[in-house]
């Protein structure tokens, strides 16, 4: 089990990364997972993302689409916070692979109902502060940096 030891606030705290992506912090023993990370574990952006978190010392769970699904409530929240626009990945092979009838005239609801039947559709990574009030799609280190440090 890896571990690290850093200074948060003035504070040094060791922790221990689980294998269910949460943090344990040896100083108040608490399980912390102030963001939450969704997406597929072998995606480069996801990759990319989990990799600087964890150089930041950032306590995370991470959702894995493929497994667990993609939860309408949470489609619809961050459809509210971004746009349903920036949350559908048309780049990919899944997009291009839908029937013509699925890929025109979308709107809100049409795009959630996609992203729920082919999570492949849901751009990748999406960061969730527990907070509430930050929500990124996609990376940006600079916009993590901003959002997150």
């Amino acid at each position: 089990i890896p571990t690290n030891l850093h200074n948060r606030h003035g504070l040094w705290h060791w922790q221990t990364t689980g294998t269910s992506g949460f943090r344990r912090n040896h100083v108040s023993g608490t399980i912390m997972a102030k963001i939450q990370i969704y997406g597929i574990p072998n995606c480069d952006s996801v990759k990319k993302a989990r990799k600087w978190l964890d150089a930041n010392g950032l306590d995370y769970a991470f959702h894995d689409y493929k497994k667990t699904g993609a939860d309408r409530a949470a489609l619809e929240r961050w459809a509210d916070r971004c746009g349903w626009e920036s949350l559908l990945n048309r780049r990919g092979t899944t997009f291009r692979k839908l029937d013509e009838s699925d890929r025109t005239d979308l709107d809100r609801a049409k795009a959630i109902d996609l992203m729920l039947q082919h999570t492949s559709l849901i751009k990748r990574p999406i960061a969730e502060h527990e907070d509430g009030q930050r929500t990124l799609v996609g990376f940006s280190e600079s916009e993590w940096e901003n959002a997150f440090c």
